[in-house]
């Protein structure tokens, strides 16, 4: 069997959790590996065998979506030219982790197109939802990168077809401890912001890593940090706790090493909506955005919470073994209704 495993690149989380996929993929089968976006700092260690421009994300650096930005950024007559260059026919199967060009370019040849992320599993009717509604932000789950079956992750297996969340061999491998620090990694606000509402919670320590930061540095009781292989999962595994966006790898990766968490969702970012909902009910503190205003809840969190306690087993072969054997009945039937037609 052939397989295209796509991944989308905006953020490390895809990255990261394709890392652990990949080689359980190729246990199996031939794989081949498509990424496009390029606002991640992971290196794959094996052969990226095509790469696209894809459809990347901006932010204002205030922890929200900058809108306009996105639009006029990403040229979409681009998009439009590498969804018809990408070529999925010559493939058995297509496993896409909401990577755009791949699911598109599947959906107009009638290629089998097998979603495999954690934005899948939004759409599964188990799954908490925000109260507030977003059209734009279910048009795009529905839509962004289509598929023609959905497996997924995430903080819970709510659903059938919804697996817990694949922990990297880096963070299981950690030695848990518990120094006096917190780790930050809040990728959509500047460095001043952060330093500027963190340094008012004195003497509490926090090192906060920056894809921004070339060389660490201190202000008062924040210390800066680039990040590298190595240095932020340590960072994690020895704090007290950890402060971050409603993403999923992140968050995920804390509740596993029992950090307790606090999350920051990007606003106007849909997806962590429904993560911060899923957080919330599971106990995690969620505040709205960084700011003064914010200050005595985050304090509140510090001097109170506690960590959850989680069960995310390494189950990464299981759920690939699974995807393939559903895909070779499912193919298997379609080829016995032909036959008899």
């Amino acid at each position: 069997m052939k397989i295209l495993y796509a991944i989308q690149g905006n953020g490390n989380g895809h990255v990261s959790r394709a890392k652990e996929l990949i080689p359980a993929l190729q246990n199996r089968a031939s794989v081949d590996v498509l990424i496009s976006g390029k606002h991640y700092d992971i290196r794959l260690p094996f052969e990226v065998n095509y790469t696209c421009q894809g459809i990347d994300l901006y932010y204002n650096n205030k922890g929200k979506i900058n809108y306009w930005k996105t639009f006029v950024k990403n040229k979409f007559y681009r998009v439009i030219l590498e969804i018809f260059r990408c070529q999925v026919t010559t493939y058995d199967l297509v496993i896409n982790d909401f990577e755009p060009i791949s699911a598109w370019a599947c959906y107009i040849r009638g290629v089998r197109c097998v979603s495999l992320s954690h934005q899948a599993t939004l759409l599964f009717d188990q799954v908490p939802k925000p109260n507030v509604k977003h059209r734009l932000g279910n048009f795009l789950l529905r839509y962004y990168a289509p598929s023609s079956r959905k497996f997924g992750f995430h903080f819970k297996a709510y659903d059938t077809g919804v697996f817990t969340p694949v922990i990297r061999k880096e963070i299981r491998q950690q030695t848990i401890r518990e120094k006096n620090f917190y780790t930050v990694y809040l990728p959509s606000y500047k460095e001043k912001k952060i330093i500027e509402v963190l340094s008012k919670l004195r003497p509490v320590k926090f090192k906060v890593f920056s894809n921004q930061c070339q060389k660490a540095y201190q202000r008062k009781n924040v210390f800066v940090k680039p990040i590298k292989v190595g240095t932020f999962e340590r960072s994690l595994a020895s704090g007290k706790g950890v402060i971050c966006a409603a993403g999923f790898e992140t968050p995920a990766e804390a509740l596993f090493l029992k950090k307790k968490l606090l999350v920051i969702p990007i606003r106007g970012q849909f997806e962590q909506s429904y993560n911060a909902e899923s957080l919330k009910q599971m106990g995690v503190t969620v505040v709205s955005k960084l700011s003064e205003k914010k200050i005595k809840q985050i304090e509140k969190w510090i001097e109170q919470a506690q960590p959850l306690s989680v069960n995310y087993p390494d189950k990464t072969q299981y759920i690939i073994d699974k995807i393939l054997t559903n895909h070779i009945i499912t193919t298997q039937l379609a080829n016995q209704i032909i036959e008899n037609s």
